[in-house]
């Protein structure tokens, strides 16, 4: 059986199937623009009598289009709570390679993709102790003592640890990202109070780099230089305002410090 042909609306609608869940495990995973409309032009490309394929991400959409037997089929899809999994991205990577130099079947390629999607990332307790970890070692890189090294650590992993409760409610990225802040913030400077660290300062820088919205703020730059610049735009205004969300947090704690309320 020829693979590289599609052969009547059945495996049409297979294929937009395939092409837009591969899409979207992208999108939902942290992928940039470009990288998610070019992976389904070529899944969709590779069938010999599909023609004029098009399709348009945004932040919180994707759409595909093209024409078989003259006639137009078009699908939406709505993304929402996107995640960082650059694991996934770099297997749909693989799979979008396979499928379009090997002779494989649209059921085959649509089960892949569900095996996929469904892999677990990591366990909550290690993301956790990576997560804060990593904040301490951000304190040591900006100037701070091992003391702010094992003070970051404890903020970063208490604040963690209830921000993953938190997370439960599905409150807006803004929402976590203040509370993160404010947390980091407080266990900073109760930290200092009980001597664990030295400088409040380079504790809180430690303990918030992990709000910090890196993903974001590279996929905007990256997008607009792309000319996605609606992409661009929507997610350079996340990264602006989770960015305003962290430094409320933190300045309403060193306020309240310099108020001298706590």
């Amino acid at each position: 059986m020829n693979y590289f042909i599609i052969e009547n609306r059945s495996e049409v609608q297979k294929l937009m199937k395939l092409a837009m869940l591969a899409g979207g495990i992208m999108l939902n995973n942290g992928a940039e623009t470009y990288r998610v409309e070019d992976t389904m032009n070529r899944i969709c490309n590779s069938k010999e009598n599909i023609k004029q394929v098009d399709s348009f991400v945004t932040q919180t959409g994707i759409f595909l289009t093209f024409e078989y037997e003259n006639e137009v089929f078009t699908y939406l899809n709505r993304i929402k709570e996107p995640d960082i999994n650059l694991n996934k991205i770099k297997l749909v990577n693989d799979f979008s390679r396979q499928f379009v130099n090997n002779n494989i079947s649209l059921d085959d390629g649509i089960e892949t993709l569900k095996n996929i999607d469904i892999q677990p990332g990591y366990p909550k307790h290690i993301q956790l102790f990576a997560g804060s970890y990593v904040s301490g070692f951000f304190s040591l890189m900006f100037g701070g003592s091992t003391a702010d090294f094992f003070a970051s650590i404890i903020a970063s992993l208490l604040s963690l640890i209830i921000l993953n409760k938190i997370t439960n409610f599905n409150l807006t990225f803004f929402i976590d990202g203040f509370i993160g802040a404010f947390l980091v913030s407080l266990f900073s400077y109760f930290a200092i109070k009980l001597g664990v660290g030295e400088n409040l300062d380079m504790i809180i820088i430690g303990g918030i780099m992990y709000l910090v919205p890196g993903v974001a703020i590279t996929n905007s730059i990256r997008d607009t230089m792309s000319g996605d610049s609606l992409s661009g735009l929507s997610k350079g205004a996340q990264a602006i305002f989770s960015a305003l969300a962290i430094a409320f947090g933190v300045g309403i704690v060193l306020n309240l410090k310099a108020k001298g309320w706590i």
